[in-house]
C-alpha cells in the first residue's frame, strides 16, 4: 500500500488496562462487537484518523469522538462511570463540502433546515426548539444533544435518520451540530 494510502486510514491500539497496560488489540476499520478481541478496554491510543467509541456493541449507547492522541483512561475517555468500550467506528476523511437536513421531529416532519456548516445552537438560528430527524447528505456529523457542541454526542454519517431512537439515544433532542473536517484530524 501506498504512503497515500495508509494516510487516509485511521489506526487505534485498544489495551485492556489503564495506562497502555495488558493485553492489545489493533483496529484500522469498524468493529461492532470488541469483546472477541479483549476482555474490557480502560485505554487505547489512537495514532491516525479519528474514531467513536462505544459504551455497547453494535455502535450503540454512549459514544465519543476520538481524534489523534492517547486517552490513558476509559472515564477520561468517554467522560463517565461505565464499563468500558465495547465498539468502535472508524471515520473516513471527508474532503468536499458538507450538507444535512435537520427536522424537528420524527420522519422528517415539522420544521426543516438545511445546514452546510457547523451550528452552535439550532434555537437561536432557526428559533427550532428539537431535532428529532435527519438526513445527512454530505460529509461526517457530530450531533449534541446541547447547545454549543456541549453534552452526549451521536456520529451521523451520510443516510436518512428517520428517528434517533434505534442507536440508543432514545429521548434525546440535538440543539448543535459540528462537521468531522480536516481541522478535527
Amino acid at each position: 500500500m501506498t504512503s497515500t494510502g495508509m494516510n487516509n486510514m485511521g489506526k487505534i491500539i485498544f489495551y485492556e488496562e489503564r495506562n497502555f497496560q495488558g493485553r492489545t488489540y489493533e483496529c484500522m476499520s469498524d468493529c461492532p462487537d470488541m469483546s472477541s478481541f479483549l476482555s474490557r478496554c480502560q485505554s487505547c491510543r489512537v495514532e491516525r484518523g479519528c474514531f467513536m467509541v462505544y459504551d455497547r456493541t453494535n455502535f450503540m449507547g454512549t459514544q465519543h469522538f476520538l481524534r489523534r492522541g492517547e486517552y490513558s483512561d476509559y472515564m477520561s475517555m468517554m467522560g463517565t462511570s461505565g464499563d468500558c468500550v465495547k465498539s468502535c467506528r472508524m471515520i473516513p476523511m471527508h474532503r468536499g463540502s458538507f450538507r444535512m437536513k435537520i427536522y424537528e421531529r420524527e420522519n422528517f416532519s415539522g420544521q426543516m433546515h438545511e445546514l452546510m456548516d457547523d451550528c452552535e445552537n439550532i434555537m437561536e438560528r432557526f428559533r427550532m426548539s428539537n431535532c428529532q430527524s435527519s438526513n445527512v447528505m454530505e460529509g461526517h456529523w457530530l450531533m449534541y444533544e446541547q447547545p454549543n457542541y456541549r453534552g452526549r454526542m451521536m456520529y451521523m454519517r451520510p443516510g436518512e435518520y428517520r428517528t434517533f431512537m434505534n442507536s440508543g439515544m432514545s429521548g434525546m433532542r440535538f440543539m448543535s451540530m459540528k462537521r468531522i473536517n480536516d481541522s478535527c484530524y
